[in-house]
Parts: structure tokens; C-alpha cells; sequence
């Protein structure tokens, strides 16, 4: 007599769950508006913003480009009416002429030197001062910086005749540091970091470098530094180009045996009647540096900016 046998089971696989449903969207509300770009997507701007931005760009570079065509031309030819709105023959005329006239090159150095002293003083000075009222707690840090942001809205012209004065009594006329220490630090750098710092830097790095046993010293070094690199850039552009531009300071304090380029330029075109074409050529070769720096660090400037954004 043989037993019975059991009947096969199968083992079924479980059937795959069906995926989420979207929940419903809510009553009134209403979906995404015509033109803009879902996650991933490139927004692209429309012919009315492209033309904004075509006009926009004329005008700012206009200026530079009647600076080319006047250094180009001759006196008698910007005279005319309507002027001539195309380059002329006479560029490496009139810059033989700007070399006869001045020492530009001896005032294209000392521009580089000035200017370049005063941007390093400046961004370091400046963020040190920025990270401290930003970051670090001391006694009446909320007076000194009112009182810093208030020397703002003192006229620089105030300041003139003490400030020569202090730089007689230290032999410094007609020298480069005369021009270059008042200018190492500036109320505008020290708030403008000191705001960077607050947004950009979080309170929770510095308290782990402090479990962690570094200094002020260190925190600033590998901590603040990096961080407000791009900040740092941005005030570094923005300080050469106004010592670069500088003029009143410098025409006080030196002489014509020690120019900057905005000291040089005012020698240039001289006469009853000044001759424009030499006054522009001398323009273009003072314009060309700041240009070339703006083109070398623009872009990294702007990416540093984004990318600052972005991680914070």
C-alpha cells in the first residue's frame, strides 16, 4: 500500500510593487509657468533680453573705442563735425609723442608698485579686521566698527593738509611710500569683508578648529583664508583699480620726477592749444594694465563668486 503523495508547490515570485503614485496637486494650485525650465534645463533668454544686452554692451565699450579712434587721429581730424568714428593712422605717432612728452615708462612702475603694495596691504589688512568683527568676540568690537563704517562719510579732501604735513615731517615727499601707506587700509574693505565673512563663514568650523586646539592664528591661515578667497579677489580687482586711477592724493605728495601714470598724463598736450590725440594715446597706454588684469583674473573672480554661492 503506497502513501500519497503530496502535491508540488510552486514558489511564485511576488509580483513587483506597483511605484509610488504622485500625490495629487492640491486645489488651486497651478502648474509651472510658460518659460520656465524644469530641474537640469538651461534657461534661455529671449530676443528682448539678448537686445538689452547688445545695447548695453555698446554703450559701455563706446568709450574705450573713441578712446583707440581719438589716439589714432590727428588734432585737426577730432575737430571736425561730425567726428570720425573710424581708427586713423597716427597711433604710433602719437605714442612717440606721449614717450617725448612724459616718462611714461618710469610712471607705468611706479603705478605697478603702488598699486600693487596697496592691493596686498589692503586684502590682508582688510580681512584680518573683517574676520575679527565678524567672528571673534571683544570688548566694545561693536564701537570700533561704528566708528570705522563713520569714517566713511568723512570727505577725503579733510585729511589732506594734516596728512602732508605728517608726511614732511617724516621726509617722504616725492617718495612712493608716501603714497602707499595712507592707502594700506580702507574703511570699505573692512566692512565689505567683514560682510562676506558673516554669511560665508559658518561659526561651527571655527568652534571645531578650537576642539581641535588651533589658534586664532591657524583658524585664519587654513580656515578664513580659503573661504574668502573669492571675496578677497573681488576687493583685491576693485582696490587696484582705484589706486591705479588715483589722482589727487599723488599729485599732492610727488612730483614730476616721480610720477604715477595719472601724474605723467597731465604733462601731456601742453600749449595754447592741448592736443587731444597725444592727451588719448597717453590714456589708452594708462587704461591697458588695468585691462589686462581685469581680463586675467575676471573670470576667475566671477567663478569664485559662483562657486562661493554654490557650497554655501
Amino acid at each position: 500500500m503506497t502513501a500519497p503523495i503530496a502535491p508540488a508547490t510552486t514558489s511564485a515570485s511576488p509580483a513587483p510593487a506597483d511605484p509610488p503614485s504622485t500625490p495629487p496637486a492640491p486645489a488651486g494650485a497651478r502648474g509651472p509657468r510658460r518659460g520656465s525650465s524644469r530641474a537640469g534645463r538651461t534657461l534661455h533668454a529671449g530676443p528682448l533680453a539678448y537686445g538689452i544686452l547688445i545695447v548695453a554692451v555698446l554703450f559701455s565699450a563706446f568709450p574705450f573705442y573713441w578712446t583707440i579712434v581719438a589716439a589714432s587721429r590727428s588734432n585737426a581730424d577730432l575737430a571736425k563735425v561730425p567726428p570720425t568714428l573710424l581708427p586713423g593712422p597716427n597711433l604710433i605717432r602719437n605714442f612717440e609723442a606721449v614717450l617725448e612728452e612724459a616718462d611714461i615708462g618710469k610712471a607705468l612702475l611706479n603705478s605697478l608698485i603702488v598699486s600693487g603694495s596697496i592691493t596686498l596691504g589692503t586684502v590682508l589688512c582688510c580681512t584680518l579686521a573683517g574676520f575679527a568683527f565678524a567672528k571673534l568676540r571683544f570688548r566694545g568690537r561693536s564701537a570700533l566698527l561704528a566708528i570705522t563704517i563713520g569714517t566713511m562719510m568723512i570727505p577725503p579732501q579733510l585729511g589732506v593738509i594734516p596728512l602732508f604735513m605728517l608726511i614732511a615731517e617724516l621726509g617722504w615727499v616725492n617718495q612712493l611710500q608716501a603714497v602707499i601707506l595712507p592707502g594700506l587700509v580702507s574703511a570699505f574693505g573692512v566692512f565689505f569683508m567683514r560682510q562676506y565673512l558673516v554669511q560665508s563663514l559658518p561659526d561651527e568650523l571655527i568652534e571645531a578648529a578650537r576642539v581641535d586646539g588651533a589658534s586664532t592664528a591657524r583658524i585664519f591661515w587654513s580656515i578664513v583664508v580659503p573661504i574668502a578667497r573669492p571675496g578677497m579677489a573681488v576687493l583685491g580687482l576693485l582696490t587696484f583699480m582705484a589706486a591705479w586711477n588715483d589722482f589727487f592724493w599723488p599729485v599732492v605728495a610727488l612730483t614730476s620726477s616721480e610720477p604715477t601714470v595719472q601724474v605723467a598724463l597731465r604733462q601731456l598736450g601742453g600749449g595754447y592749444v592741448h592736443d587731444q590725440s597725444v592727451i588719448m594715446a597717453g590714456t589708452l597706454l594708462g587704461t591697458l594694465p588695468v585691462l589686462l588684469v581685469f581680463g586675467l583674473l575676471g573670470r576667475q573672480i566671477v567663478g569664485g563668486i559662483m562657486q562661493g554661492a554654490v557650497k554655501g
